[in-house]
């Protein structure tokens, strides 16, 4: 398979269910220009240039509409350019999207998704850095993927677009230019089945998103100590693949969870508790979670570096548990 850039397997998915569902519309601010901010958009104005839109900086507008437009029967893919500007759109995500298929008792859907680049990459501090997964993740009726590879980015977006339901799609800035094998034929990753990223035999280690390479990483570097880890990519989290990851646990008999958002009711915190519930008898050990601590994002590069959790945090993590 040829080896491609998680933004561009975001790009191909795009490009692919456009041509596939006429129904499909690009929605967003600065979705044309470049390419969008992140280039996932790049191409679409030459191929269908009436079903590209910029938008003003407008959140509330922008998710509105493609709410009514999913209603009318429209595939609306929708970009906030930063994942924190949709606090501007609560109301239009969760009270009007989330809940339609309810309230109206299944007679009217929205199968729109709402793409939300996440997490610290650049410096860009407070406004811009923030995840927030665990808000959406609360929400009946909202679907919520958060891919770590190209190959999931893919087929989780292509399965997102198809879905009849509302999608919140995150997708973490710092992996975009990451790399992974993708085929080139058609492929869909269904919602709510996790994968097992690394096998091992010692400890399970449940890493959400931009943590799973940081897992992975740390995988290689315990082995030099004798420990021999499994990861586990829940790849999606509403719904969330509780199945295999207690699977893995009752295997292994150890848990770490690693999130990068703030650990303080986030995730993290929902993995453990359900691996509490489900598999207290079969832990040899606390589980113990990996996550940022409950501050804001600060600017300052070292202070970044502190904040947000890195490989040598997962390894001290497996450590715990093993000893």
């Amino acid at each position: 398979m040829r080896t491609i850039a998680l933004r561009d397997a975001l790009r191909e998915a795009l490009h692919e269910e456009m041509a596939r569902d006429e129904s499909v519309f690009v929605i967003g601010e600065d979705v044309i220009a470049h390419g969008g901010p992140y280039t996932v958009t790049q191409g679409i104005v030459d191929k269908w240039p009436d079903r590209i839109f910029e938008t003003p900086i407008a959140e509330a507008g922008i998710v509105g509409l493609g709410v009514g437009a999913a209603l009318a029967g429209m595939r609306p893919v929708v970009e906030i350019m930063y994942v924190d500007f949709i606090t501007c759109a609560m109301d239009e995500v969760v009270n009007q999207a989330a809940k339609m298929r309810y309230m109206t008792g299944g007679q009217a859907s929205v199968p729109i998704v709402i793409r939300l680049p996440c997490g610290p990459a650049r410096l860009v501090a407070a406004q811009h850095s923030q995840i927030m997964e665990s808000w959406f993740m609360h929400v009946p009726g909202l679907q919520v993927a958060a891919p770590s590879t190209p190959y999931d980015a893919k087929g989780l977006m292509k399965t997102a677009i198809r879905s009849p339901d509302p999608v919140a799609f995150f997708e973490y800035k710092a992996l975009y230019v990451s790399e992974g094998e993708v085929p080139e034929e058609d492929y869909v990753i269904p919602f709510g089945k996790a994968d097992i990223k690394r096998e091992g035999e010692d400890a399970t280690v449940v890493a959400i998103g931009g943590m799973v390479p940081r897992a992975l990483e740390a995988g290689v570097a315990l082995e030099d100590e004798g420990y021999d880890i499994e990861v586990v990519d829940p790849r999606t989290l509403a719904p969330l693949d509780m199945e295999t990851i207690c699977e893995s646990v009752r295997r292994t008999g150890r848990a770490v969870v690693c999130e990068m958002d703030s650990s303080f009711a986030g995730t993290g915190a929902e993995i453990a508790a359900a691996l509490a519930e489900q598999c207290f008898h079969d832990l040899r050990a606390p589980i113990v979670r990996v996550g940022s601590p409950h501050v804001p994002m600060p600017f300052a590069e070292e202070l970044v570096n502190v904040t947000v959790p890195d490989s040598a945090a997962v390894c001290d993590a497996v450590r715990k548990v093993m000893a």
